[in-house]
């Protein structure tokens, strides 16, 4: 008996170290597979890099040979220089006003919609969700003069109005939370909704709204940013110099001080500052509420 004991642990006893030895090849493979994630992350902070070296030196080091590629000292002579060449915290005031009516308006409307399309049928269901798509594969370029037209006729131009209104629903945010509620809310949740005698709004308000937060997040900060950055269409109808927005009065930069990059790219690390600030801010809620409903 002792012999078949000693016989068994002999048996089992070299093939131990096999599993640590595997395990360890897989987190070495890890560690080689994070390898191109983290060189395209600095391929794409590059381009924020050197905004800031630009901000930060003069116009003369842009044109030096060889460029340089470290902060320099002159980061608030070009930001006096922003500020004294155009109205800037009012521009950014104006666009503040825009980016956040329009974010939520959106985040309203949109899913309000997105959950009429994912849980309820009504009549011409499947004709109006392709039509809304046909309508998102349109180029907005296209609708720029019929909407300039309009804005004339209701006397918009020239008024945040036709910067808000016409952005305050579109078919990607509609799509986008259609797909996001159809999959992470039972019809279970909604008929025993339905039978506690909660109607479309109750069963928006209290059970849709908590659950969505994530897709939520992540339309906020895709909305924010486009109305933030938006450049043609408040070039077009913004004719009232008070009303500019951001990115309309740091193009007229390179009018009133020539080609001077440094003050350009001073001018764009202060407009973004904000977006950083929003996508930090939601970026925090999309991962935790990620979490958690992964955890409910």
């Amino acid at each position: 008996m002792a012999a078949h004991d000693t016989a068994t642990v002999d048996r089992k006893g070299p093939s131990r170290p096999a599993p640590a030895q595997k395990g360890g090849s897989v987190r070495n493979a890890a560690k080689w597979a994070h390898l191109p994630m983290v060189l395209a992350s600095l391929l794409l902070l590059f381009p924020f890099y050197w905004t800031v070296v630009m901000a930060t030196n003069t116009n003369a080091d842009y044109y030096a040979t060889p460029p340089k590629v470290v902060p320099g000292t002159h980061l608030l002579e070009n930001i006096a220089s922003v500020l004294t060449s155009i109205n800037f915290f009012g521009s950014m005031a104006n666009t503040a006003i825009v980016a956040v009516s329009v974010t939520v308006l959106v985040l309203f409307f949109d899913s309000l919609a997105a959950f009429a399309f994912a849980k309820y049928d009504f009549p011409a269901k499947k004709f109006l969700f392709g039509l809304m798509l046909a309508f998102f594969m349109v180029p907005a370029q296209l609708s720029t003069v019929p909407q300039f037209i309009t804005m004339i006729n209701i006397g918009w131009v020239g008024t945040l109005q036709a910067l808000i209104v016409p952005a305050a629903a579109n078919a990607f945010g509609i799509f986008w939370m259609r797909q996001y509620i159809s999959t992470s809310i039972p019809d279970e949740i909604l008929d025993a909704a339905v039978m506690d005698g909660c109607g479309f709004f109750r069963q928006y308000f209290l059970v849709v709204l908590p659950v969505i937060r994530p897709g939520l997040a992540f339309l906020g900060i895709y909305t924010f940013v486009q109305a933030w950055n938006d450049y043609v269409w408040p070039l077009i109808v913004l004719i009232n110099p008070d009303m500019l927005t951001l990115q309309v009065a740091l193009s007229q930069l390179n009018v009133s001080r020539g080609t001077d990059y440094a003050v350009v790219m001073a001018g764009a690390v202060l407009a973004i500052i904000p977006l950083v600030v929003v996508f930090l801010a939601f970026s925090k809620q999309f991962v935790a509420d990620s979490v958690k409903g992964a955890v409910r």
